[in-house]
């Protein structure tokens, strides 16, 4: 598997953030990517792009803005999520690191960078920069979920939980936070509490978004496998 193929794959454990800029309905001049359109427009448009798998042309666009807002710190970031996605990891550090350099406050910034960090299993400083994002911003649900993940991949269980049940106290992504509860205990070896969250985690999935539905095939496996373990240790 080369590089890219690795990173694609990593990312599909991900939650990542996109950061929502500034409104700006300007137009971008002589490009022709935002000639007669607004900023805000073309923002809209890489999002289109985003959820059709066009990479290349979300970061056309994405580059075109940022060419006209050179000190958006939002852009950077949008641009090196897709730039992260279309196996790019490279060009996706070089924009967290401009974004974070703009705006050292920008908490998606930092969740993305700790993303990248713990897809390339840099995982003291993907721990540090989910640590970041969240004394910046305790309600940012993604980096609570995220820095979850990472706990329970380095086997530390306990924490991982902890960091599930501070996203169940906010109202977004609860689906999420169920599975990957949920998983959490099915690797622990509590088989009960994780066949619970799984049932909890169909129960506020509704599987219309892309990134639903792959969770929701991807909870049905672990029950699966917890069932078929449960059979064969019966």
């Amino acid at each position: 598997m080369n590089a890219s193929a690795f990173v694609r794959r990593q990312s599909k454990k991900i939650n990542w953030y996109w950061a929502i800029p500034q409104t700006n309905r300007q137009g971008l001049g002589n490009s022709h990517f935002g000639k007669g359109h607004s900023t805000t427009y073309l923002r809209s448009l890489v999002k289109r792009k985003m959820q059709q798998g066009h990479f290349p042309g979300a970061i056309a666009i994405l580059t075109c803005i940022i060419k006209r807002h050179p000190h958006s710190a939002a852009d950077y970031n949008n641009r090196g999520l897709v730039y992260f996605q279309s196996g790019e990891p490279e060009k996706a550090i070089t924009d967290y690191n401009q974004a974070l350099k703009l705006n050292p406050k920008l908490d998606s910034a930092y969740n993305n960078r700790a993303n990248f960090y713990a897809t390339q299993k840099m995982w003291s400083e993907a721990l540090n920069d989910y640590d970041m994002a969240l004394s910046l911003n305790p309600t940012n649900v993604r980096a609570w979920i995220n820095q979850g993940i990472t706990f329970r991949q380095l086997g530390l269980y306990e924490q991982a939980l902890d960091n599930f049940e501070m996203a169940l106290n906010f109202k977004d992504l609860q689906g999420m936070s169920y599975a990957q509860r949920g998983r959490s205990y099915h690797l622990r070896g509590d088989w009960n509490c994780a066949l619970a969250d799984y049932r909890r985690a169909f129960n506020h999935l509704n599987g219309l978004s892309q990134a639903e539905h792959q969770l929701m095939e991807k909870v049905e496996l672990w029950e699966q496998e917890l069932m078929s373990f449960a059979l064969r240790s019966a």
